[in-house]
């Protein structure tokens, strides 16, 4: 009977811790692993994504713009807030490539498991039944481990709970990011890129974009309150970038954002939001220029184009004609050619060289930033760079920003 009775212990215990787990994953199912979902004040996480290696910078600028917690982490940096901060984040931030609403997060391990945890997110408290949508989902060390089947997974909860339509070309994204076994689902707020402000309908061959040129300014201790000069304008990035910073203008004043087409949209509060605008007149100009006549116009029209026109100057000249603007000591920045054969570098050196020996004997008390992919063409230009910063991707390269202090 002894023996009989523990058998029967042991057998009800195993069935008991069984039954434990089985409720603790059920819970793991019910309360993310890393939550993210939204609070009882409806504050939620807000990703802003950043190139990685300019993490940092872009967390400078958030905490100057007074977000709440800025955190950078790999890719970008997390702020928490509601919408009214989304929306800010999207008119305000110069130095973000795109703006994430995280509005839920949970533990997944097998395709049906997504299924039925996505039809339980709360999709009409965040998009509209009426407004297409697409899905895009990426995994990383987890069980599932095809992304386009989870995409599906989720389009289709989405579609069945909801109703609303999906399209390849939806300007509504939502985002699944699957790593570790947890799904965390977004949506992008932003639609087309935020450096692409509304303005530049034209552009060199190879343009610096808007979000890149802000953080480098930033990164060289531009606040706006000097001069600038970049002496290989190409389309005018830097020029309208620095001219914008030292007018205070909201870089999304021009631009259409997709959060417009969420249900969580007040068209009345942000108008009230597009409406508040500087009125500051910068104390210096921004001048940009180069060796190419159509650059020079290109970069005009593009200024007119921003609202900065007033504020910047633009000349045809190569790097050998340069003299530093009436007034104080600026910042000089450029993102001069790097070349892409051997045969490039070799004809480039002499273009750096001119740059660097321009720099050393006519702008004294300035300080220069200059982007190249290329270290050994920084260094052909002479000057004496300060410690260099991680390298940056931009146009399938990766570049670095080769920055001194003010020089002698």
């Amino acid at each position: 009977m002894t023996g009989a009775r523990t058998g029967r212990m042991a057998v009800s215990a195993n069935r008991g811790m069984r039954a434990a787990r089985r409720l603790n994953r059920r819970k793991r199912d019910i309360v993310p692993h890393d939550p993210v979902e939204m609070a009882h004040d409806g504050r939620f996480e807000i990703f802003l994504a950043a190139a990685p290696g300019l993490e940092p910078v872009l967390c400078d600028e958030l905490r100057g713009k007074g977000f709440n917690r800025p955190e950078p982490v790999p890719g970008g940096v997390t702020i928490r807030g509601g919408w009214p901060e989304v929306w800010r984040a999207n008119l305000w931030v110069r130095g973000a490539g795109s703006v994430l609403a995280r509005i839920d997060s949970f533990r997944v391990v097998h395709l049906s498991h997504l299924d039925s945890r996505a039809r339980r997110v709360n999709w009409a408290s965040v998009l509209r039944p009426d407004v297409t949508f697409r899905v895009e989902a990426s995994c990383a060390a987890s069980r599932i481990y095809h992304s386009g089947a989870a995409a599906e997974r989720i389009a289709t909860a989405i579609r069945e709970t909801l109703g609303a339509p999906e399209a390849a070309d939806a300007e509504i994204v939502v985002m699944a990011r699957i790593e570790r076994d947890v799904c965390t689902i977004s949506v992008d707020t932003s639609g087309e890129p935020l450096h692409r402000r509304g303005y530049k309908a034209e552009v060199n061959r190879a343009p610096m974009r808007e979000t890149l040129a802000s953080l480098f300014l930033r990164q060289c201790g531009y606040d706006g309150a000097e001069p600038v000069l970049d002496p290989m304008c190409g389309s005018g990035t830097f020029v309208i970038e620095a001219a914008e910073i030292a007018a205070r203008l909201n870089p999304g004043r021009h631009r259409h954002f997709a959060f417009e087409k969420l249900a969580t949209f007040d068209a009345e509060a942000w108008q009230r939001m597009r409406a508040v605008q500087s009125q500051r007149v910068p104390a210096h100009h921004c001048y940009g220029s180069d060796r190419d006549a159509a650059a020079i116009a290109m970069s005009q029209a593009n200024a007119e184009r921003a609202g900065v026109a007033a504020w910047t100057e633009f000349r045809q000249c190569p790097v050998s004609e340069i003299v530093p603007p009436p007034g104080p000591p600026g910042l000089v920045i450029t993102n001069p050619p790097y070349g892409a054969r051997l045969g490039d570098k070799q004809k480039l050196s002499a273009l750096y060289h001119a740059l660097g020996q321009t720099l050393k004997t006519r702008f004294a008390g300035w300080r220069a930033g200059i982007l190249t992919s290329e270290p050994t063409l920084a260094y052909a230009t002479g000057l004496p760079f300060l410690p260099t910063t991680a390298p940056v991707p931009h146009g399938g390269l990766r570049i670095s920003l080769f920055r001194t202090a003010a020089l002698g």
